[in-house]
């Protein structure tokens, strides 16, 4: 605590908490949407087998989901694409649109890394670096 790391580290341990603690009551009032629930649940199984890897594509699917992600100009031409519909049609996910979803996401990704930091049985292959 006396070095700046420290000092760094000691005030992320406490925004974490006090992040994370808004995830706790949804969970103990049995309010968290049951999609999130399940990616929660599979992010933790995954971190307690060791494969950081796929805890990880959970946290990313849950976090902004499956939808597809237009980059740059989407409309090149003065004819419609067959598939330009569907581009962020129902797959769409508003996880992080709230401020506390966001929140709460940002602190089980930094337990997740913890987790995996403190873990040195694990094969580094199965890691996010």
């Amino acid at each position: 605590r006396r070095s700046v790391a420290g000092k760094q580290e000691a005030k992320t341990v406490k925004q974490c908490r006090d992040y994370i603690r808004p995830l706790f009551r949804l969970c103990k009032s049995r309010e968290l949407p049951p999609e999130q629930t399940a990616k929660i649940a599979e992010m933790v199984r995954y971190c307690r087998e060791g494969e950081f890897v796929k805890a990880h594509d959970a946290y990313i699917d849950l976090a902004i989901g499956r939808a597809a992600w237009p980059i740059g100009v989407t409309m090149v031409g003065i004819h419609a694409r067959s598939g330009r519909e569907r581009i962020g049609a129902d797959k769409t996910a508003h996880v992080m649109n709230s401020e506390l979803q966001r929140k709460y996401l940002t602190s089980v990704k930094r337990l997740m890394t913890y987790c995996q930091k403190k873990r040195t049985d694990v094969d580094p292959s199965k890691k996010v670096f």
